[in-house]
């Protein structure tokens, strides 16, 4: 069926929402094309896109044969109890209650949220209340035009590909998503409406990762972006004693993030609100969550001026005082691991070897880590002990199997009071470790492709990638080549087989100085993403070699 016929196929079928249909009355060519050209799948983070009518956007339709297809597999195991919550979106909350309304209809039990919670929550939920699976309505950081649909299995870990696969191969046995309709109504037996009991258990836990008393007559900035973190993290904050002032035009959920330029922590706009607020209060610490609560932004007042740490920064300063921690408290674990991704920048294994901590790198996708720590229970290979991303989300405790900002801003709240007594901000921490272990520097840079167009150009770069012999980026060596889609190693004239990884469209490019070069389509956005990271002994210098891969880039990929 091509798209034309897909489009007048929802035109005039009777169970269309009356609303998409205005929407399709009023599209061109080009919108309809993008529209209908592809289905919304399960990529990296779940289902996620543009909201509107079509069989490429979420919407009431799409998102009901996720849920449909989720509850027949459930059905089949004999399986009867799942979690369900949302952010602050257009739409989340509808989306919600009607995955509810699907699931009681196959006499499952649905757990749903009064009111908006954070991803992590809902991980923490899905463990709590013992759920066979977990639903959470959000797309992260995406723009407001974008909504999405998060699946967790048991462990309160998001669908990894095998998982993944058996739901979306119940979802392509419905033949007619527009004839779906749950059969039960919201006061059905089977919904259960649930609050502040799991908040408090959350909380308990959250609070139980601290390490250390420390004084906390400091004041800190805090944004939720208008999300869904605005509760916890002030909650959590207050109760263990900061002082915390908030950007008031951004504590309030809004889906339209009227007062918030971006709500992404990796974009500087994110950060115009909670700078204001710091300024205004003379904080010394800002952080900033996007809506889901997965992802923490920080910016910290150094000799005077705000200075923002990206996520590998981030990553490292939490490791730094983790590791050092446990270590002076006597609490690190035999078979302390630390776990991180592919595209994450070389700085965190560094900081886990000089406290001999073991470093296992994952696929893109908090899910891997979260997969991991679940193992851990099982086989005992492991001790958790960090997990993060270079995309501004870590996990400080696997209490959660998502990436947990409440968690976060909690610990890097105590390394800030703790460094603070002893005369230095996360900023010098931060020089510290460059000192010790070499200085490292990292850059994304994103290519935009949307559409069908969009779609093609993309396979266009990773084959021509592929095709190409990559033997020298800017002056220094290709030393190793790691593609995961052929799951292949090239180094020395060898191929190797690359083992312990799921197939994934990823090309790393590692050069003789510790530099790489990694690409990947984006599983959240119409993106092409480019990962550089570099290593030299200086901050100055690192930085002068991402300029040099930066140009590299632009005119061999863009």
């Amino acid at each position: 069926m091509n798209t034309k016929e897909k489009y007048e196929l929802w035109l005039n079928h009777p169970n269309l929402d009356p609303q998409l249909k205005e929407e399709l009355l009023k599209m061109d060519e080009k919108q309809i094309e993008d529209a209908f050209y592809t289905d919304v799948r399960f990529e990296t983070a779940g289902m996620r896109g543009l909201m509107g009518a079509g069989t490429n956007r979420l919407n009431i339709h799409t998102v009901r044969k996720a849920t449909f297809g989720l509850a027949m597999l459930l059905n089949e195991r004999g399986q009867d109890k799942v979690a369900i919550a949302y952010d602050n979106r257009y739409n989340s909350k509808e989306f919600a209650y009607d995955s509810a309304r699907v699931l009681a209809s196959f006499k499952i039990h649905a757990y749903v949220f009064d009111s908006l919670r954070p991803t992590p929550e809902l991980s923490f939920t899905v463990r709590y209340l013992n759920c066979d699976a977990g639903i959470m309505i959000t797309a992260s950081h995406n723009p407001k035009e974008y909504n999405g649909y998060k699946l967790y299995d048991q462990n309160g870990c998001q669908l990894i590909p095998p998982l993944a696969a058996e739901v979306i191969a119940k979802i392509d046995t419905i033949p007619d998503i527009l004839a779906l309709a749950p059969t039960a109504t919201l006061d059905n037996e089977y919904i259960h409406i649930i609050n502040k009991e799991v908040d408090e258990a959350y909380y308990e836990k959250v609070l139980g990762i601290q390490l250390r008393e420390t004084k906390k007559d400091f004041i800190i900035a805090f944004s939720p972006e208008e999300g869904a973190s605005a509760i916890p993290v002030t909650e959590t904050l207050k109760r263990a004693g900061y002082k915390v002032a908030v950007v008031e035009n951004q504590f309030k959920p809004d889906p339209a993030f009227s007062h918030t330029k971006s709500p992404n922590p990796e974009v500087l706009a994110a950060y115009e609100g909670v700078l204001k607020t710091a300024k205004d209060n003379k904080a010394e610490l800002l952080l900033v969550t996007d809506p889901d609560g997965d992802r923490m932004g920080v910016g910290v007042l150094h000799n005077g001026e705000y200075i923002l740490l990206n996520g590998n920064q981030t990553g490292a300063v939490l490791m730094e005082y983790i590791f050092a921690s446990l270590t002076e408290l006597n609490k690190m674990p035999e078979k302390a691991t630390m776990y991180n991704t592919i595209v994450t920048s070389d700085i965190g294994e560094a900081v886990a070897k000089n406290y001999g901590v073991t470093c296992i790198k994952t696929l893109t996708g908090f899910k891997y880590i979260g997969d991991q720590a679940a193992k851990n229970e099982i086989d005992h290979k492991h001790n958790y002990v960090f997990g993060y991303e270079e995309s501004y989300g870590s996990l400080v405790s696997p209490f959660v199997r998502d990436k947990d900002a409440t968690q976060a801003c909690l610990m890097l709240a105590e390394a800030c009071a703790y460094y603070r007594e002893l005369g230095k901000t996360l900023y010098d921490v931060l020089f510290d470790i460059f000192k010790r272990d070499g200085a490292y520097a990292d850059k994304q840079l994103s290519i935009s492709l949307p559409g069908a167009d969009g779609a093609v150009k993309l396979k266009e770069i990773m084959a021509n990638l592929r095709a190409s012999d990559v033997n020298e980026i800017s002056g220094y060596k290709v030393v190793r080549i790691e593609d995961y889609k052929l799951q292949k190693a090239y180094e020395n004239d060898q191929t190797f087989d690359l083992l312990g990884h799921d197939i994934s469209d990823v090309l790393k490019y590692f050069l003789e100085d510790g530099s790489y070069i990694c690409v990947r389509p984006s599983g959240t956005e119409p993106k092409c993403k480019i990962y550089l990271s570099t290593k030299a002994n200086t901050y100055d210098e690192a930085l002068a070699k991402i300029d040099e891969l930066k140009k590299f880039a632009e005119e061999r990929i863009k």
